[in-house]
């Protein structure tokens, strides 16, 4: 392998927390606030999460949800009513208590106790509570279901530990939340909307997951079921991208969610609710970026090609200037995966050469650098980011086609790298999967000399419970790792479960996790 001089101070395999700090900071993507657990997206990091707000808002339409707005605070009495939903989120949770600030004689301000509130507000952590007030109001008969609900905004959990993009303390996400007549149904959408992001993940942000039901002790506080969607990031440890959860009935019967059948009788409704988040930007980086930055997917790449003009400073600018700009035109004109290419004709101030860099760590999927010669030869000077070298020789694997060709093969070019992306991701996955262990023991040894990243194990499981499950996550605790979900379609069980000793009934992830 010839040495290669990336763009990057650190590499993922030497410190994987430092170079995901350096890729946020290097890619422009985002920054501290000043405002502890909070962040400033940045125009092109925030370019990203409107790309996949745009198709994953496409994708809930599609499914005849309808976009709504509800407030950011929510009365405490709401969390009250739903004992076990509230102690899920009560050392999060932000609270409002005064309406006013005075001057404290001392050149500051300090809340007026005479502007406490008479109840206390909380900051929005999630809006069950709140939705479920409305869907009280808005459901009367039977005519009023299916009640489908998904609203964009912001929530607040009081984060002790944060991570850009990760976990914050304030962060952007979607909610759904849907009513039904039936369990059934419920059920139904609550198994649509999980398809739909694995469909969103995989399909959008070149991201492999694996799809399955949360075990007991996961579960969203006071569902009866949660489902998730599970990525493989590159230091082997898992990240939830996605939840689906079944609530039964009861924040319906907390809210008040009823309505008359055609037999004219009062049932409770069967609720859902299901949400993503910018941790999926996270996602991305730590699953596509490499030693030179970010490497994003042309589905949610803000600009998937960057022209840059090689200028001199002299009069022949103008003309490369024109011919970039009909080569802009061409490129902008062709469609690739349903829509038109999204080009960036960059003609800001500085090298070409710096400015060549900066779209390599922000990780535009091709660059073009476009020069004098290149202009009178009719053709570009081409980098594709997700492969960015020659391993033979160390030197950009640049491409020089003709202008025309490449216009005409941009749409297959996108794909490409788009389809190049998510296979380079599935392999890892599933590499880095290990199977057929069958004692504690075994799991313990995997993790601790599987080297630096070790990956996850799948075991078979007999589906513990209650005191059993407990003491189990405990096991788990003293090991860091986590358990992550029941893989849908797995293979049949054919042996005990590797905590009890007990006949296994299903298989189980565990790994370590953000």
């Amino acid at each position: 392998m010839p040495n290669i001089r990336h763009a990057l101070t650190v590499k993922r395999e030497d410190d994987f927390a430092k170079w995901y700090q350096e890729v946020i900071s290097a890619a422009d993507m985002a920054e501290e606030s000043g405002v502890r657990g909070c962040m400033v997206i940045k125009p092109w990091g925030y370019g990203i999460w409107e790309r996949v707000q745009r198709l994953m808002d496409d994708r809930i339409k599609e499914a005849g949800i309808q976009n709504a707005y509800f407030p950011l605070f929510i009365p405490l009495a709401n969390f009250e009513r739903e004992a076990d939903h509230v102690d899920g989120f009560a050392k999060e949770m932000a609270v409002v208590t005064h309406h006013r600030l005075i001057a404290d004689g001392k050149g500051g301000l300090v809340p007026d106790p005479e502007a406490k509130l008479e109840e206390p507000l909380v900051v929005r952590p999630t809006s069950e509570t709140i939705i479920g007030d409305a869907m009280a109001r808005w459901v009367q008969s039977w005519r009023d279901l299916p009640l489908k609900l998904n609203q964009w905004a912001n929530v607040v959990r009081w984060e002790m530990r944060t991570r850009m993009f990760l976990r914050t303390s304030e962060f952007l996400w979607q909610e759904g939340h849907t009513a039904h007549a039936t369990r059934e149904e419920a059920l139904e959408e609550t198994h649509r909307a999980l398809e739909m992001y694995r469909a969103c993940v995989e399909e959008d942000l070149a991201m492999p997951v694996i799809a399955g039901e949360k075990p007991e002790n996961e579960r969203f506080p006071g569902a009866d079921e949660t489902w998730s969607i599970e990525a493989m990031m590159q230091d082997g440890k898992a990240l939830q991208a996605g939840t689906s959860h079944y609530l039964g009935t009861s924040f319906a019967e907390a809210a008040g969610i009823r309505y008359q059948d055609d037999a004219g009788a009062q049932q409770l409704c069967h609720t859902t609710s299901w949400g993503t988040s910018t941790r999926m930007i996270g996602g991305v980086i730590m699953t596509h970026g490499d030693d030179d930055g970010l490497r994003v997917p042309p589905r949610i790449a803000p600009h998937q090609v960057v022209i840059l003009p090689m200028l001199r400073d002299k009069p022949e600018d103008e003309a490369l200037l024109a011919y970039c700009e009909v080569l802009r035109a061409a490129i902008a004109a062709q469609f690739s995966m349903g829509e038109k290419v999204r080009v960036l004709f960059d003609k800001s101030p500085g090298k070409a050469s710096a400015k060549r860099w900066d779209w390599v760590r922000k990780g535009a999927p091709v660059i073009l650098e476009v020069g004098p010669r290149d202009m009178e030869n009719g053709k570009v000077a081409a980098i594709r980011r997700d492969r960015l070298w020659n391993l033979d020789n160390g030197k950009l694997a640049n491409s020089f086609p003709e202008k025309d060709e490449f216009v005409s093969g941009i749409a297959a070019l996108l794909e490409e790298i788009q389809n190049n992306l998510f296979a380079e991701a599935r392999d890892r996955r599933d590499a880095n999967i290990t199977r057929g262990l069958t004692h504690w023991h075994d799991v313990v040894n995997s993790f601790r000399k599987g080297g630096k990243y070790p990956g996850w194990v799948e075991v078979q499981w007999s589906k513990p419970t209650g005191a059993a499950l407990e003491k189990i996550v405990e096991q788990l605790k003293g090991e860091k790792l986590t358990l992550r979900n029941v893989p849908r379609g797995s293979e049949p069980v054919d042996g005990t479960c590797i905590f009890t000793g007990e006949p296994a009934v299903e298989r189980v992830m565990i790994a370590r996790a953000y």
